[in-house]
C-alpha cells in the first residue's frame, strides 16, 4: 500500500505552497474526471484537507461523460468511452495516488498498465465490407493526400483558423482505408476543425506503424466508470471530500474590478431550493465548461432514444451566463449551436446467450478485448461495434456479455431498415447490424436473448467544431485570482480534446495554477520530435 501512495507522502512533506490555504475551502461544479482529478490533486499536491472541498453535480451520480452503470436485467449502458494509450502522463499521474478497488495493494494506474500488457490489442479485422474483412495493410493514401497530411501537421494553428477537415483535403481522400480508420476510431467528421485534426495527427503519430492493427491502444479491466471514476470517488470520499448530488449551479457571481478578479459567490438549486454560496478571499472555485453527454437520452429494444437539442442543461446554460459580455470567458455558441453536425448515436447491448460472441471472435480472429473496434463501412450509418473482454462491469454476472457501439451517421435511412437510426429502436439497429454481419439465421436466436439500449447525444463532438482562438477560455484566465476553467472547452496547447488526458491535464494546470505549486507539468508527448518516430510513420503512409 506505501507505493501507493508515495507520491502523497512526498508531496505531503514539502511545504512548497506560496500562498497559505488557511481556512479556504475548494469548490468544484460538475463532478466529471476533470473536477474529480482536479479535488485529487488539491489533496496531494494542495495539502488541502478533503473536508474543505465540495463538488456540486446536476445529476444523482458523479463521473459525468464517462459513465457505465446497469444491471443483467435492466440492460447495461455506456454512452461513450474514451481511448487511453500509454502516453497519458497526466492520467498515469493522478492514478498511481488511487488505490484499485479490486486490490488495494495496487494503484489504478499499476492495473491499467497490467491490463493493457496482458490484452495487447491486435486487430485481425479493422474494417468490414459486404461482410468481408477488408485488407488495410495499405492506408490506400494517394501522392497529394501524403502531402495534404504532411503540409497539414507542419501548418501554424493561427494560419489554419476555422477551417473545416474537408476544407484541406480532396474528396477522394474520404473514401481511402486511412480516413475510414482514423475518422471511427476518434470520432472525427469531415466538417470538422482542421486544427482539431493536426492535433490529433501529432499527438498520435507514434501510433502510426500499427494504426490499422489498433496497436498502442490501451484499455481499463472494466468500463471507464467501473475502473477509474468509482476508486477515484471512493479515495475523495474517504478523504472527506464533500459531494452535492442533484445540485444544479445556476450563476457565478464576479468581481471583474481592478486587476484582480474573482468570484464572489455561487448560486445553485438542490431539491428545488435555491441556495447561495459566498466565497471568501481564500477560496477556490473551478468550473466545468460544457458537456458533450448533456441532454443525451436513452431507448428501449421496442422505442428509439429521443432527441433532445435545447440547452436547458447546467453546463451550457451556465457557460452560456458566465461568457455573456466577457469574451475572454470563451464563445460557447462555437461549440454548442451546431447539433446536426455534433450529434450522433451509440448503443448498448446487454446478452445472456454468448453466440454472438462467439461468431465476432471467429469472424474476427480476436478474442473480445483484443481486437477493438471494427467498422462497417458500407453502412449507411456508417457503424462500429467493440467487443471489450468480460466481465465489462464489475457486477456482470459470468452468462451475461455485454458490447457496444455508434454511428457517425444516425440521421441517414439504414441500408436493410428504411428509416434513419435515430429512428430506430434497439431491436431495429441489431437487425441493421446484423444484415450487414450476414448472420442469417442465427439472428433472431441472438435479438431474442439481447437488450439492446440506445443513445442519442446532440452534443458529443461538440468540441471538435471549427474555433479559432479565444472561442476556448485560458485555464486560468488573466487576471483570474480564483477561478479557473477546466475540461474539455477550456485552452490548452498542443493536448487533443476528447479525451481523458485532457481534462485531467486541465485539472493539474488549475491548482497547480492557483495555488502556484513549483512543480512541473508533465509535458504533452510529442512524437514528431523523435526522429525514429517520424520515420515509421512516413514509411507507414507510404505503404
Amino acid at each position: 500500500m506505501q507505493h501507493v501512495h508515495e507520491s502523497l507522502n512526498r508531496e505531503a512533506s514539502r511545504k512548497h505552497n506560496a500562498i497559505s490555504l488557511g481556512s479556504g475551502k475548494a469548490y468544484f461544479v460538475g463532478s466529471g474526471i476533470a473536477s474529480l482529478s482536479g479535488a485529487a490533486f488539491l489533496i496531494r499536491d494542495g495539502l488541502m484537507p478533503g473536508e474543505a472541498i465540495q463538488i456540486f453535480e446536476e445529476l444523482k451520480i458523479t463521473g459525468g461523460s464517462l459513465d457505465g452503470a446497469g444491471s443483467p436485467e435492466k440492460g447495461y449502458v455506456i454512452r461513450g468511452g474514451r481511448m487511453i494509450e500509454e502516453h497519458y502522463v497526466c492520467t498515469y499521474d493522478l492514478f498511481a495516488s488511487i488505490p484499485s478497488l479490486t486490490d488495494p495493494a495496487k494503484s489504478v494506474k499499476d492495473e491499467i498498465f497490467e491490463f493493457s500488457q496482458q490484452y495487447v490489442s491486435n486487430s485481425r479485422c479493422r474494417l468490414v465490407r459486404d461482410g468481408q474483412k477488408v485488407d488495410v495493410s495499405s492506408f490506400e493514401l494517394s501522392e497529394k493526400d501524403r502531402l495534404d497530411l504532411v503540409a497539414l501537421m507542419m501548418h501554424s494553428e493561427h494560419s489554419l483558423g476555422a477551417k473545416r477537415i474537408e476544407d484541406w483535403f480532396s474528396p477522394t481522400f474520404f473514401e481511402n482505408n486511412f480516413w475510414l480508420m482514423w475518422a471511427t476510431m476518434f470520432a472525427f467528421q469531415p466538417w470538422h476543425s482542421v486544427v482539431e485534426l493536426k492535433r490529433y495527427l501529432l499527438r498520435f503519430i507514434q501510433l502510426f506503424p500499427d494504426f490499422n492493427k489498433m496497436g498502442g491502444v490501451w484499455r481499463t479491466p472494466y468500463n471507464q466508470y467501473d475502473s477509474m471514476i468509482l476508486p477515484l470517488v471512493t479515495w475523495l470520499k474517504a478523504q472527506g471530500v464533500r459531494f452535492r448530488l442533484n445540485a444544479k449551479v445556476t450563476g457565478l457571481d464576479f468581481d471583474l474590478g481592478g486587476e484582480q478578479r474573482s468570484v464572489k459567490g455561487i448560486r445553485y438549486t438542490c431539491d428545488e431550493e435555491s441556495n447561495n454560496i459566498a466565497i471568501g478571499q481564500d477560496d477556490l472555485v473551478f468550473v466545468t465548461l460544457g458537456c458533450m453527454t448533456e441532454n443525451s437520452s436513452l431507448g428501449s429494444m421496442t422505442a428509439p432514444a429521443i432527441l433532445n437539442s435545447n440547452k436547458s442543461g447546467s453546463a451550457w446554460t451556465l457557460w452560456g451566463d458566465i461568457a455573456k459580455g466577457r469574451p475572454r470567458f470563451g464563445h460557447p455558441a462555437v461549440f454548442a449551436d451546431h447539433i446536426q453536425q455534433t450529434k450522433w448515436q451509440s448503443f448498448t447491448v446487454t446478452l445472456t446467450d454468448p453466440a454472438f460472441f462467439n461468431f465476432i471472435e471467429e469472424f474476427t480472429g480476436n478474442q473480445a478485448g483484443t481486437g477493438g473496434l471494427f467498422t462497417l463501412t458500407d453502412s449507411n450509418w456508417f457503424m462500429s461495434i467493440v467487443l471489450a473482454h468480460q466481465p465489462h462491469f464489475i457486477n456482470q454476472p459470468e452468462n451475461v456479455f455485454v458490447f457496444w457501439g455508434y454511428g457517425l451517421f444516425p440521421d441517414r435511412i439504414g441500408n436493410f431498415v428504411n428509416k434513419p437510426m435515430s429512428n430506430c429502436s434497439g431491436e431495429e439497429i441489431l437487425i441493421e447490424l446484423f444484415q450487414h454481419l450476414k448472420l442469417g439465421e442465427q439472428a433472431q436466436a441472438i435479438i431474442d436473448a439481447a437488450n439492446c439500449i440506445p443513445c442519442l447525444m446532440p452534443f458529443i463532438t461538440s468540441q471538435f467544431m471549427p474555433r479559432v482562438e479565444g472561442d476556448r477560455p485560458n485555464v486560468v484566465p488573466a487576471g483570474a485570482k480564483n477561478f479557473a476553467f477546466i475540461g474539455q472547452f477550456c485552452e490548452l496547447p498542443d493536448d487533443v480534446v476528447f479525451t481523458v488526458e485532457y481534462s485531467i491535464r486541465s485539472a493539474l494546470t488549475a491548482v497547480y495554477s492557483l495555488l502556484d505549486i513549483k512543480k512541473e507539468i508533465p509535458q504533452v508527448f510529442k512524437g514528431q520530435h523523435d526522429v525514429g518516430v517520424l520515420f515509421n510513420a512516413l514509411k507507414t503512409m507510404h505503404q
